[in-house]
């Protein structure tokens, strides 16, 4: 069994389908567990990054939470030092703070993502996080 089964069948949610937009380096899946409707007005999806992946810097005018549910992965708030990730672990983005959070080089990396204030607009993406921001993580 590969890497990509073993955690597969160990995560609660459904990995998705890939991401085919231009905001990631690197495979990643998303299921949405949780629309973005006028109802509960706040998405959460479970995503899915595979070792080295990432998405580039953004910032969420509503702010963020992540619940990281497999794996190791990174996060980083610009202009800070990377938070390295395990399963358990929880991160509060304030509204407009710029970040970006992937997968570690070495494991596979699943957080469930929840967007809070939804109704204060859509995540503005950035640029990509470079392979030598990357690298030099460590």
């Amino acid at each position: 069994m590969n890497k990509l089964n073993q955690l597969s069948e160990s995560v609660i949610f459904p990995k998705g389908e890939k991401i085919t937009n231009n905001y990631f380096i690197g495979a990643a899946w998303l299921e949405m567990l949780v629309p973005n409707d006028s109802t509960f007005n706040c998405p959460i999806g479970n995503v899915t990054f595979e070792p080295g992946a990432r998405n580039n810097w953004h910032k969420h005018p509503g702010g963020q939470i992540l619940l990281v549910t497999g794996g190791k992965g990174y996060y980083q708030e610009e202009g800070k030092p990377v938070q390295v990730l395990h399963e358990g672990d929880v991160v509060k983005i304030s509204p407009d703070v710029k970040h970006w959070h992937g997968a570690t080089p070495g494991s596979w990396f699943t957080h469930i993502a929840i967007s809070t204030n939804a109704q204060k607009g859509d995540t503005k993406w950035l640029e990509p996080v470079t392979d030598e921001e990357y690298n030099n993580l460590n």
